[in-house]
């Protein structure tokens, strides 16, 4: 078994994460990858604070094991959410768009470890200094948000930059991408493109198929003209927004405009013609549609054996 010092922080059999993925990271996803050893995260932008209050419970009702919850810090309901964890008992937070600063001493004395995610050094130097207990940095490989770093050279100096255990994200698929991003200076992973096609989650059933038949070349970086960056599957939705972005005649407000509920018409709709599939580069990867166990075991007893043969390569 890997000994990851973020097994130790985390009280998790596996140094693995699964994404706080927006509109689908749900007490029933988060749930299946706490049970199988690794640590599942509930999104907190999907609804209202009681929905989210909701998931929480119904998480507790599902596992024994430590979960955590995601928060978006620039949406509207980032001060309720701060407090529900606190409220909730909640062991991990893990954050994204924008800075914890305000909330990070009530967080601390509750206990809480909280983990920011991160794209930069600069910016790993700054959540270190506010008090984080680890990071996660992630590549523009991964889906949604993404920054401009890529993995193979954003984690190295990320763990150099700091004095933290550091989590890798964007591009992990198997143990392959897993044991490479040790070999890295990471001490855990985290994934998220893999688990949409997890049982366990709530995605519609074309969202679903349409990760399974992608390829290598299957996804496109929208909104870096408007300082928005997301990686998503090729589609007419994302094409035509691509398209607009190049058109001088667009403006941010019409490109925001049609942007407008893309990402819940993939989710729940299916909507492949209207809807924006958040995906990362590793969709070209993705076989099938299996359980978060199957999925949470592949990757960690591949990335065990690789690095456990790796001293084959080393000729005596």
């Amino acid at each position: 078994m890997i000994n990851s010092i973020i097994c130790e922080l985390l009280d998790i059999k596996y140094p693995l994460i699964q994404g706080g993925m927006a509109w689908i990271a749900d007490a029933n996803l988060a749930a299946a990858v706490s049970n199988a050893g690794g640590l599942g995260l509930i999104s907190s932008i999907n609804s209202s604070i009681d929905a989210i209050r909701s998931e929480i419970h119904k998480c507790k009702e599902l596992t024994n094991k430590p979960f955590g919850v995601n928060i978006m810090l620039m949406h509207p309901n980032a001060a309720e959410v701060a407090q529900l964890v606190v409220e909730e008992n909640v062991k991990v937070v893990t954050t994204g768009a924008g800075s914890p600063a305000t909330y990070m001493p009530m967080w601390k004395e509750a206990g809480i470890k909280v983990i920011p995610v991160v794209a930069s050094t600069a910016y790993a130097k700054k959540m270190a200094d506010l008090g984080a207990t680890a990071l996660i940095a992630e590549g523009a490989e991964s889906g949604g948000h993404v920054g401009s770093l890529h993995s193979m050279a954003l984690i190295p100096q990320i763990v150099e930059s700091v004095d933290l255990p550091v989590i890798a994200a964007g591009g992990i698929y198997d143990g392959r991408s897993a044991a490479a991003a040790f070999m890295l200076g990471a001490c855990g992973v985290q994934m998220g493109t893999r688990f949409l096609v997890a049982e366990e989650c709530l995605v519609h059933q074309t969202y679903k198929d349409k990760l399974v038949q992608a390829s290598d070349i299957s996804t496109i970086v929208t909104g870096q003209t408007i300082g928005d960056a997301v990686r998503c599957l090729k589609n007419p939705f994302s094409k035509q927004f691509y398209k607009m972005e190049l058109d001088p005649n667009s403006s941010k407000e019409d490109l925001q405009k049609l942007g407008i509920g893309s990402l819940r018409k993939a989710v729940f709709e299916g909507d492949f013609k209207g809807g924006s599939f958040l995906a990362g580069e590793i969709s070209g990867l993705i076989k099938k549609i299996e359980p978060a166990a199957s999925i949470v075991e592949d990757v960690m007893n591949g990335t065990e054996n690789l690095l456990k043969n790796a001293a084959q390569l080393i000729k005596q």
